[in-house]
């Protein structure tokens, strides 16, 4: 049976924009974040965390470091009562050649989205994006999502290369509202 999920960009959307975050020290969630966490958990979303992560390829931090930041988020969030039920990354920059080559993950590309469908049964056609970034709108469309940009992070710059129709949100939990206030009218 297949799921539905919120894929949710981490940086602005989630957290506050803090460059190359990879430090637990340095992390900051956005007001109001882990309420809607909970907010969709309680609606029956799986609630999955998609992000580019360009510094492991710069060599600013590994794929280690990562993980122990995105440990420390959950525990944060679970202490709200809240579960991220999947964290994925796309460790790649075009400018920054890897033995991965050409990579299909990176947003706007859907691959992360379409990775997480896969292996968690995902619905994606019922499934939302929300982001703070042009490239989480075109990411989420190209799976097949329904996308929402967020005006935290860099989404008030952002906001005039998204298509008029794209709702917007002031931040996630605004959008987590906005969800689950449509899944109650389908």
């Amino acid at each position: 049976m297949a799921r539905k999920a919120v894929f949710i960009d981490r940086d602005g959307t989630l957290n506050e924009e803090n460059g190359y975050l990879h430090r637990a020290e340095d992390c900051r969630f956005i007001p109001g974040a882990i309420e809607a966490v909970a907010l969709l958990n309680a609606a029956g979303f799986l609630v999955i965390v998609v992000t580019n992560q360009s510094g492991i390829a710069r060599g600013f931090y590994a794929a280690a470091d990562l993980e122990k930041l995105h440990d420390y988020m959950s525990r944060r969030l679970q202490a709200g009562g809240a579960r991220i039920d999947g964290w994925y990354h796309c460790p790649h920059h075009p400018d920054y050649p890897s033995a991965a080559g050409d990579c299909s993950c990176r947003k706007p590309l859907p691959g992360m989205l379409q990775r997480a469908a896969a292996e968690m049964e995902i619905e994606l056609a019922f499934s939302w994006m929300i982001g703070d970034k042009a490239a989480d709108i075109a990411a989420g469309t190209a799976a097949g999502c329904k996308p929402i940009l967020v005006l935290t992070g860099y989404g008030a710059a952002e906001r005039a290369a998204v298509a008029a129709a794209i709702p917007v949100c002031d931040n996630l939990y605004a959008a987590a509202l906005h969800i689950v206030a449509a899944a109650t009218e389908e």
